[in-house]
């Protein structure tokens, strides 16, 4: 009886190894008519008040507007992304698979190729074309170009900082527009720029943050997800300034966060699945920008207020970007 019950515990953990457990909308148990959406999270997961809750008002929207269901996964390490995204494919029940963030690009691309009738989108994120798969990253050195205008006409100090979730192309573009953007309008200003490593490292966030503070700067944009988080609560305690990323974060902490970038990765996410629903995927690379509306900045809620005059050169700056007087450099 004794060796039963091992038997019957172990083949129970074992099946739940094999298969994670994923969360989300009504089961897609059957093929009733309805559009069926498989989600797989960035590293980090809900809960970052940033990218990945982003991309899930996008989803959820679409479930209040278009009736779709959809489950999600969040994955904890990216060895476990191209799993769930077979695991998703190989079931037929989805008429999409997203993945977001440029985590799951390498596996779209690979289980796409595996899976020829299933649609995928990777969002923030490029892979090679095929009618398939449909990735969309955005322009994002051209908003933080607008920041570093900002930035770069609001610093007492003269030094700005900028905490990077990873040392990868994507963040490096994000640098790359912030910094140019500052020294277009303050040619002798220090941009010192650090790098966590990960997603979902707070407290790594608010060393790297505190360490530029007590060096001299006196704003530092946390564009790193989750781990932004630490940027706000150094900020916080060092009475200094810091720059919010992907959506307003402003509200955070509307006493140390004067501004933020956006990008509209809800509107991105849910055009993709509207295209599904209404027949109209189309695979392929997508990269807007300013002049297509996705990103951007703000200053809604701040109690720091930017004088109108620096606002009316971030916008002077993006007319130049949008009619391409200004090219904005992607890398560092």
């Amino acid at each position: 009886m004794g060796r039963g019950k091992t038997v019957f515990v172990t083949v129970v953990l074992l099946a739940a190894a094999l298969f994670p457990v994923y969360g989300g909308g009504k089961q897609a148990a059957s093929r009733d008519g309805t559009t069926k959406v498989a989600v797989v999270f960035g590293l980090g997961g809900l809960g970052d008040k940033s990218f990945n809750d982003n991309s899930m008002s996008g989803i959820q929207r679409a479930k209040d507007e278009l009736g779709i269901d959809f489950q999600y996964v969040e994955p904890k390490e990216i060895a476990e992304i191209e799993g769930h995204h077979r695991y998703f494919a190989r079931s037929g029940e989805y008429d999409l698979i997203v993945g977001i963030g440029f985590d799951s690009e390498d596996a779209i691309e690979l289980v796409g190729a595996e899976f020829p009738d299933q649609k995928f989108a990777v969002i923030d994120g490029e892979t090679k074309v095929s009618d398939n798969v449909v990735s969309m990253s955005f322009r994002d050195n051209e908003k933080t170009y607008l920041i570093g205008v900002i930035a770069g006409l609001t610093t007492k100090t003269n030094k700005i900082g900028m905490v990077g979730g990873m040392d990868i192309p994507l963040i490096n573009s994000f640098a790359a527009g912030y910094r140019a953007g500052a020294r277009s309008v303050n040619p002798d200003i220090q941009i010192d720029i650090r790098y966590v490593g990960a997603w979902n490292d707070a407290n790594t966030g608010k060393e790297l943050a505190m360490s530029l503070y007590n060096s001299g700067a006196d704003i530092v944009y946390a564009a790193a997800g989750g781990s932004g988080l630490g940027v706000f609560s150094a900020a916080r305690d060092a009475g200094k300034l810091a720059i919010g990323a992907d959506v307003n974060q402003i509200p955070l902490d509307p006493d140390h966060i004067f501004l933020s970038s956006i990008r509209r990765v809800d509107n991105a996410v849910y055009n993709e699945i509207e295209k599904v629903v209404k027949g109209e995927f189309r695979g392929g690379r997508f990269i807007p920008g300013l002049k297509e509306g996705v990103v951007g900045y703000t200053v809604e809620g701040a109690r720091v207020k930017t004088p109108q005059s620096i606002i009316d050169r971030a916008e002077q700056a993006k007319q130049d970007v949008i009619s391409g007087k200004v090219v904005v450099p992607s890398e560092l």
